[in-house]
Formats: C-alpha cells, sequence, structure tokens
C-alpha cells in the first residue's frame, strides 16, 4: 500500500494520524481513498478545482504538480508528503496586526 505522510497540521483532520496507507492508483484516486477515510482531512487538502493552491504533495520528494497533477500514478510502495504552505509570523512583542 502507498503511504501517505501527514505534516503536523493536517494530523488534527485526520484523527492525529502521522501517516495513512491507502492503495495505489493515481493520484485522484488514493485522495479519494483519504476522503473515504478522513473526510475532513480530504477538505483541507481539496477543493472543486483540485488540490488546494497552497497544500503541497510530493511523490517521492517531487511535487506532483510537475508529474501529472491528479493524474499523477501512485505505486504501492510509493511516499506521497501532503504539506500545506505556512505563512505569517509576529512582531517583536508577539503582536501579528500591528499597524505603522
Amino acid at each position: 500500500m502507498a503511504r501517505i505522510v501527514l505534516a503536523t497540521a493536517l494530523r488534527p483532520a485526520a484523527a492525529h494520524a502521522k501517516e495513512i496507507r491507502v492503495s495505489a492508483g493515481t493520484l485522484e484516486e488514493v485522495l479519494s481513498e483519504v476522503g473515504s477515510i478522513h473526510p475532513q482531512l480530504y477538505e483541507r487538502i481539496m477543493d472543486s478545482a483540485g488540490v488546494r493552491r497552497f497544500v503541497n504533495i510530493y511523490l517521492n520528494d517531487e511535487d506532483v504538480r510537475s508529474t501529472g497533477g491528479l493524474a499523477t500514478e501512485v505505486g504501492e510502495d510509493d511516499v506521497l508528503m501532503v504539506i500545506p504552505a505556512v505563512a505569517g509570523g509576529s512582531t517583536e512583542d508577539g503582536d501579528l496586526h500591528r499597524e505603522s
């Protein structure tokens, strides 16, 4: 089975699992299976247009956007890493919304 490794920020949507094992197939099929197991996780990864803009998925360390997107074949021994983009920060005193 293919292995999906989840970034820490996504784990609460997957019952705090660090990884999920699913059947091989296309990335779209793999993510559909993820959705049947963890619907909240699926919603964090996908939207009506496909993989959310700020979610990065790597197949064996290669960005799936450059390997065929949802049509990318995922093999039984492959590893997918799902990583949401993280942005933000704070000022020195911790104020996130300080205006100049």
